[in-house]
Parts: structure tokens; C-alpha cells; sequence
């Protein structure tokens, strides 16, 4: 099946009321992972590639974004591409003729103004070639030089944000924080209900692997569409990879991938249950 336009996705998720889940790659296993999932349950997601996650790969983003675009297109599930908290400009440029289409601009540690100005610049060239363009109102916990946990959108903050940057999804903090290895994290939905009755922009949530499922299902009931994910992914990959070495004298990389691989996929498959099947309270 043709890759799927992120933009679209979105606005089915906001049409029927559910929420959408974006998943991190590091690898094409990741990739095989998502994309078995996606068949198992019928259900869209996106495949997310992080600047860091270019910077792993030597900075080269086209190899794995052809790879994973090749899994995609042979898939029968709805699956599309995204560059994920993305600051260099350089980046955007290697993609302009790819797959992609959608980008988180990553303008959060400049000041307000100058976050609105940068965002606002990317955000014309991105949509100009029809992508989809997600920002981020300051800085969610968890990433280097980041805000601590405790730190809160303002509503109508994000509202005026959206607005002067015409961006077409907002990612805010109420409570998460990015690259929790455990699931302890609680979110403000009053906060959530609140933003979204503010900002005209789908929400977008970062952090996610860190929130329980409970409070996942809550958040799209709330108001959150998009829900990005991926420690939690890497966490379930390298357990399973453990477990294979452990007492073993193994050397084959097949042996101890097949089933990271497969245990991905189990996670990925029950936290499409999670985000995809809920549905927003009608405010």
C-alpha cells in the first residue's frame, strides 16, 4: 500500500474521535516491528525518525528512510513517515524530495519570540511542499536543557502560538516527560481539556512511553490526538535481546533480533489498542 499522508491520518483520528500513535525508529527491525503491528490490527500509525536517531546513522537519513519506506509500501496497513524534533534546517533540505510528510520543528529552546519566528520560517517551507507541521511550545521534561517535569502549557499561551506560527498540530506539557523507563507519570486532563478548548491545532502528547495505559486512554479522552512513543519500544527491544544472550554463547545477531523484533511488535500491537481505540469526550 502507498504510504500514508500523515496530515490525513490526523484528521481521522480528529473525525472519529480517537487518538493516533507515532512510533520511534531506531532501525529497520523497529520498522518491521510497527509495521507487523499495524497489520495485526488494522489500525494507522506513524513511523517517527528523530534527529538523534539520524545522528546514529552517521547523518545520513536516506538509507533507513528508503528501508522503511519499502517495508511501508509493502504492508497492507496505513503507515506514513514523520522526522521527528528536528532543529537542523540541513535535515529538512535531505528530505524535501522524500516520503515524508510531516515534521516536528524543534524551536523549543530559543525564547518565545524567537521560537515563534524559527517555527513560523519552517513551518512555511515545510507545508509549502505539503507536509504537516507539529512544533513544540517551550520544552518538555527529559531532554537535555530541558524544563523540569513539573512545567505546564498555558492554554492561551499555545492558543497565540498556533496561531502566529500556523503550525497544524501543537505538542504541550501537562505532566509527561521524554525518555521514562518507567511508567509512573500522571497527567494533568483538566489542563488538556482546557488547551484544547483553546488552541484550533489537533495536540499532540511526547513523552508517552513514561504514561501508564490508563492515563494514555484517558489523555485521548481529554483531548490529545497524537501520542508519541519510544522509550518504551527500546525498553521491550533490548529486554528481549537480554534474555536471549543471557547464559548463551551465541553470535548470530538473527538469534537475539527475531525476538527483540517480536516482542516490539507485542508492545507496539497493545499500545494501538491503547491510543487508537478511545475516543475523545465530546466537550
Amino acid at each position: 500500500m502507498a504510504l500514508a499522508h500523515t496530515g490525513e491520518l490526523m484528521s481521522d483520528a480528529v473525525e472519529r474521535g480517537v487518538g493516533l500513535a507515532a512510533f520511534n525508529v531506531i532501525s529497520l527491525e523497529h520498522g518491521e516491528a510497527i509495521i507487523e503491528a499495524v497489520e495485526d490490527t488494522g489500525l494507522p500509525a506513524v513511523m517517527q525518525i528523530s534527529e538523534n536517531c539520524i545522528k546514529f546513522h552517521g547523518g545520513r537519513l536516506t538509507p533507513l528512510l528508503r528501508g522503511l519506506a519499502a517495508l511501508a509500501e509493502s504492508s497492507t496497513g496505513r503507515v506514513s513517515m514523520h522526522l521527528d524534533h528536528i532543529e537542523d534546517q540541513e535535515i529538512l533540505t535531505q528530505a524535501a524530495s522524500s516520503p515524508i510528510t510531516s515534521v516536528m520543528v524543534d524551536a523549543s529552546r530559543l525564547g518565545y519570540e524567537d521560537n515563534v519566528a524559527a517555527t513560523r520560517r519552517a513551518t512555511r517551507w515545510a507545508q509549502a511542499r505539503g507536509w504537516h507541521v507539529e512544533a513544540e511550545l517551550g520544552e518538555i521534561g527529559g531532554k537535555e536543557g530541558a524544563h523540569a517535569p513539573g512545567v505546564r502549557t498555558d492554554p492561551a499561551e499555545a492558543a497565540s502560538f498556533a496561531a502566529a506560527t500556523g503550525v497544524d498540530s501543537l505538542a504541550v506539557a501537562v505532566g509527561s516527560s521524554h525518555a521514562m523507563t518507567a511508567r509512573t507519570a500522571r497527567l494533568d486532563h483538566e489542563l488538556i481539556a482546557r488547551i484544547k478548548a483553546e488552541v484550533a491545532v489537533p495536540l499532540v502528547l511526547h513523552g508517552s512511553s513514561g504514561v501508564p495505559e490508563d492515563e494514555l486512554a484517558m489523555a485521548v479522552e481529554s483531548g490529545m490526538v497524537k501520542i508519541n512513543l519510544g522509550t518504551i519500544l527500546n525498553i521491550a527491544f533490548t529486554g528481549a535481546i537480554r534474555s536471549a544472550l543471557t547464559g548463551t554463547d551465541v553470535v548470530d545477531p538473527r538469534r537475539y533480533l527475531a525476538p527483540a523484533r517480536l516482542e516490539t511488535t507485542r508492545v507496539v500491537n497493545r499500545l494501538l489498542g491503547v491510543v487508537s481505540t478511545h475516543r475523545a469526550a465530546v466537550l
